[in-house]
């Protein structure tokens, strides 16, 4: 009989919450023959990341999950026997009192987010029993290194990677309306394949940073290519341009630096896209994580918290990243990235840019060799599975 989990997620702000439990549950499914049934509170940003989800069917399938639709009052369903939480949000109240009552207990976790920070090994796995239920809810984090739960990782996801960026870029180019990257006719800089067009894609919140950053590929000696799915950050994108709106489709060119807007993309279709760019501006967890196994350069923006909390995080990460990296472009990189996130008082971006570029071939290695590194770390879905399997039964 096939083990059943249910993964509960509340979507905030934004798609990241959304986009890792659906692949944590897809991958579930197909890869460990699991019964999943994937419960959400916001269907139609579901839809945005995954068009085949209906934003206004109760319960549908897709990809070997069940989806349900989040709804108070809460249905009366049997409890499965794994339930996730994803990232604290809080189970319904009736789910919870009828997990209580069934024997045995389903192993309920608390899924958190992903951090490189120490503290995470020592935390991962933490029991916590409620204060009235004979209910323990176990803590599993994610993180970078073996004794933590890892990563979200696909089996095959670095040969499909490397195929693609092989064979299939040009015919992916051509699905967006795009050309491939042309030769410049501008004299060869310090950077390695300078003759080329740079592409870069941008997937950012509201940044005070921005502006600066497209004056310094607008004013730059390397002609740009900047692809911006639509999403939040259009609105500082058409200020910058002296525009009222910006949509998909829109094309504009202000010195070396040629903006594109695209359409908000599926998650496959995002994955691709950070495949086929040069370098790949995210935030958040999770197309920060599809961008590392992207093998490319990154620049990340972190979810900004109270007290200046994810800047903690973003040292965390900075620090394992750039470990075998030459001291150059360690220090360029973690320039570049500070100030993107507002770390630094008056960062002078097109100087930062400037001294990354220098870097762009060590940064190009050793991004291929990060993920090596990040693969020692372990596979998300097969840590939780292993997880429950160790230390619990399941009746």
């Amino acid at each position: 009989m096939r083990i059943t989990w249910d993964i509960f997620c509340n979507v905030i702000d934004n798609y990241g919450d959304v986009g890792i439990a659906w692949r944590l549950a897809r991958q579930l499914a197909a890869e460990h023959d699991l019964e999943v049934r994937l419960w959400v509170d916001d269907l139609g940003a579901f839809h945005r990341l995954w068009p085949g989800i209906a934003p206004d069917v109760e319960t549908q399938h897709s990809q070997g999950v069940e989806v349900r639709a989040w709804r108070e009052p809460f249905p009366q369903v049997f409890p499965a026997q794994v339930v996730i939480e994803a990232f604290g949000c809080s189970l319904p109240v009736s789910y919870l009192t009828a997990m209580s009552t069934r024997s045995p207990p389903p192993v309920w976790i608390n899924l958190e987010y992903l951090s490189a920070e120490p503290w995470v090994k020592t935390h991962h796995g933490l029991p916590s029993p409620h204060p009235q239920l004979p209910l323990t809810k176990h803590f599993f984090f994610p993180g970078y290194e073996q004794g933590t739960g890892g990563v979200l990782v696909e089996r095959g996801l670095a040969g499909r990677r490397d195929r693609f960026q092989h064979e299939e870029t040009e015919p992916f180019w051509k699905k967006l309306g795009l050309d491939s990257p042309q030769p410049s006719r501008l004299a060869p800089s310090k950077m390695a394949g300078a003759s080329s067009e740079l592409r870069i894609s941008l997937f950012s919140y509201e940044n005070p940073a921005l502006a600066g950053m497209l004056d310094a590929w607008a004013a730059g000696s390397h002609p740009i290519s900047c692809l911006i799915p639509e999403d939040r950050v259009l609105p500082q994108v058409a200020a910058w341009l002296h525009e009222p709106a910006l949509a998909a489709g829109a094309l504009r060119q202000r010195g070396n630096l040629t903006l594109r807007i695209l359409p908000f993309m599926s998650q496959d279709d995002y994955d691709r896209l950070l495949w086929a760019c040069d370098i790949n501006f995210v935030r958040g967890e999770d197309s920060c994580v599809r961008a590392q196994w992207a093998a490319r350069p990154l620049v990340w923006q972190a979810y900004p918290q109270a007290e200046n909390a994810h800047r903690d995080k973003l040292e965390a990460l900075l620090l394992r990243y750039v470990k075998g990296l030459e001291a150059g472009g360690a220090e360029a990189l973690a320039a570049l990235w500070r100030g993107w996130n507002g770390m630094d008082a008056d960062a002078d971006m097109a100087r930062r840019w400037t001294e990354l570029l220098e870097h762009k071939a060590a940064l190009d290695k050793h991004a291929h060799a990060w993920c090596d590194r990040l693969a020692a770390a372990g596979s998300l879905a097969a840590n939780l599975v292993d997880f429950v399997e160790r230390g619990i039964n399941l009746g």
